[in-house]
């Protein structure tokens, strides 16, 4: 009879989260993000779109896809993007075809978005979404780090912090929210959410056949 150590682990299907992670700038939810990436490979990011002009430490096509605004303009009229939104005088979307494959084979989505996106995917997907917000923990605390970046100008800072404030309050919105005081601690409560919402029942529809396999066996 074979052991516990030498019985092979069985794989149960199951349906891939779309895990978002909103904050205001400055917050830390693109590091969390790029963190998590490089930690899991189940996860595949959801590059968006914007007409933002691209910073000095960016990469088109890793960090966003940088378009003009006609083009952004003809994916929305194209119906091509899951979500859109306009922050800080930019515009911001998802494409929609690598997200909808990525959840037909079963994988983790990340979306780095903000609120206005997340509340759209959560009135087109709210079966398959986990959303978590990110706080600063203090204002201070965020106009510092938004400082430290430099990679923004002062008027833009100033609106950034500005509007920060509106971000903050839609913190109710979300399923889950961390403060992060200290980048390891956040992203370790994070982990833990992830794994938490990868073991939940309704998301692994494999059980059915797993549970019928273990009921056939004799013993």
């Amino acid at each position: 009879m074979k052991t516990s150590e030498e019985m092979p682990m069985r794989s149960i299907a199951r349906r891939g989260i779309m895990l978002v992670i909103s904050s205001p700038s400055g917050a830390g939810k693109s590091t969390i993000a790029r963190t998590l990436l490089e930690s899991d490979s189940q996860f595949s990011l959801s590059v968006s779109v914007t007409t933002r002009k691209r910073r000095g430490s960016e990469i088109d096509g890793v960090h966003y896809h940088f378009i003009s605004p006609a083009e952004f303009d003809r994916l929305r009229k194209d119906d091509a993007l899951l979500e859109w939104a306009e922050v800080h005088g930019n515009l911001y979307g998802t494409p929609r075809e690598p997200a909808e494959e990525a959840m037909r084979q079963g994988r983790d989505m990340l979306f780095d978005i903000d609120w206005q996106g997340a509340h759209q995917l959560q009135e087109k997907a709210k079966d398959d979404i986990v959303s978590v917000f990110i706080l600063p923990p203090t204002m201070a605390e965020l106009k510092q780090r938004l400082l430290r970046r430099a990679e923004d100008s002062t008027d833009t800072i100033a609106k950034r912090l500005k509007n920060s404030k509106t971000e903050i309050e839609r913190w109710p919105d979300y399923d889950y929210v961390v403060v992060n005081e200290d980048l390891d601690s956040a992203f370790t409560a994070i982990r833990a959410i992830v794994a938490a919402e990868r073991l939940r029942r309704v998301r692994r529809p494999g059980l059915a056949d797993f549970t019928a396999q273990l009921l056939s066996e004799d013993v």
